[in-house]
């Protein structure tokens, strides 16, 4: 059930960025009178499972979820329909188009896509508000739940002062934010100092333990047993263990400390359950563990136990436009830090980029519709950009012919044209190949 939840997700969003994204080229189409021949919904190799011709257009859904088009008459794309480009230009055809026109046309996708991320982040802000920890408000300083970062120097309880030099203000955006920075600054015991991060500090933490370089502490709340756990039974999912063996324990991370003096015996530990301390007795192991996986508690139960103080904004319906323009720049200011890291070797970080599973995986287990439009404003953005880039067989690439035209006055001849879509068609698939291969490999090594 959860995976056909995830499935029902990604489609949804798929199916809604590409058809809008068609859309940006199909309506400048035909408001400069170009003939659009199909419509398509994924990609019709071989057959369709739907398609209806209505006026001069055929509208239909393929099998293949990799994309969508629209096949704009006079224009050499993805079908590669030369023959149709050996006969004389039509007053309807793209080719015979104003450069101006033809320059709408393409854009028109991706001003779409940019468009549609900008309107949901300001619905987001209307409907949710923005709700989080302010930096600030970690005032026990930091949990390391990643190896890595113990290697690289933070230690539990650290104060993230600035990254790179500058403040953050959310504390959701002080581990992401690191991933790209030089140095941390850090208030460890009253002393203030730099930890210094490598360059290739994303191919370690993709090579490791797939959670953030560190979180928010949590309390020590159980969220589920190993299989070979004794305290199943004793300890309930949702119990809240706050000290063990008369030694207080505030944070899940101060658990492990204690453990370690405690192979193989029997402690009482004092536990909340229901709102009530209650006294039980926990079995350690050999390892000096109890078995237990720490559960995700809420913002709002951390904010009633007392832990943090939750930063929470409503907008207004006025208020929301400037708070979803900014968070859109936010976001596309974070892609570009991504995309230069992927393309920037020494960092690893191409390791990470993925494919149609990795899409589909970050969709949650259950339907929210929060997390639904968040990640739909995303791949938005993602999309856009995407397209924008200088390949042949995208919108970017038909952009940098057409600005060349109407920088030199000449057009590219049909020839060449062709030669560059089946080139940059190459380009494309390989991509794909790659960002779809890391997907396998990731799967296989796991």
């Amino acid at each position: 059930m959860e995976i056909a939840i995830k499935l029902a997700q990604f489609l949804l969003s798929l199916s809604l960025l590409i058809i809008l994204h068609e859309l940006g080229h199909f309506i400048p189409a035909k408001i400069f009178k170009t003939k659009v021949e199909k419509f398509y919904l994924f990609f019709d190799v071989k057959f369709s499972l739907f398609k209806k011709k209505i006026g001069e257009t055929v509208y239909g859904i393929g099998w293949l979820p990799l994309g969508g088009y629209v096949k704009i008459a006079g224009m050499i794309d993805e079908s590669m329909d030369t023959d149709a480009m050996k006969l004389p230009p039509q007053p309807w055809e793209f080719r015979s188009k104003p450069a101006w026109q033809r320059l709408i046309i393409m854009l028109g996708g991706v001003t779409v896509n940019f468009i549609l991320a900008v309107l949901i982040y300001i619905g987001m802000a209307y409907v949710y508000g923005e709700t989080f920890i302010a930096n600030k408000d970690v005032k026990d300083g930091i949990w390391v739940s990643n190896p890595v970062g113990e290697q690289l120097g933070f230690k539990n309880g650290d104060k993230i002062l600035k990254v790179d030099g500058k403040e953050v203000a959310n504390f959701d955006d002080v581990s992401y934010n690191t991933l790209f920075a030089k140095d941390v600054t850090i208030e460890r015991g009253g002393e203030v100092k730099d930890v210094k991060l490598p360059v290739d500090l994303i191919d370690k933490m993709l090579d490791g333990k797939k959670v953030p370089l560190f979180l928010y502490r949590i309390p020590f709340a159980v969220g589920g047993f190993s299989d070979d756990s004794t305290n199943n039974g004793i300890l309930e999912k949702g119990d809240i263990i706050t000290s063990i063996n008369g030694q207080p324990v505030k944070y899940y991370d101060e658990a492990a400390p204690i453990g370690e003096n405690l192979k193989n015996q029997k402690v009482p530990a004092t536990i909340i359950r229901d709102e009530k301390e209650k006294t039980v007795t926990l079995t350690y192991n050999k390892e000096g563990k109890i078995g237990v996986a720490p559960a995700i508690t809420p913002l709002s139960n951390l904010e009633r136990l007392g832990y943090y103080d939750v930063t929470r904004t409503q907008y207004g319906f006025f208020e929301a436009f400037p708070a979803g323009i900014k968070r859109s720049g936010e976001e596309l200011t974070k892609y570009f830090t991504q995309l230069k890291a992927i393309f920037t070797p020494s960092t690893g970080a191409y390791k990470g980029v993925g494919g149609f599973y990795a899409i589909f995986d970050i969709f949650p287990n259950s339907w929210s519709w929060e997390a639904f439009w968040n990640i739909t404003a995303l791949l938005s953005i993602m999309l856009g950009v995407m397209n924008l880039l200088p390949i042949p067989a995208l919108d970017g690439g038909h952009v940098m012919f057409l600005l060349y035209e109407m920088i030199t006055g000449r057009k590219p001849g049909d020839k060449f044209m062709e030669y560059a879509q089946m080139a940059g068609f190459f380009i494309l698939i390989a991509l794909v190949l790659f960002a779809n291969g890391n997907d396998i490999f990731k799967a296989f090594s796991k």
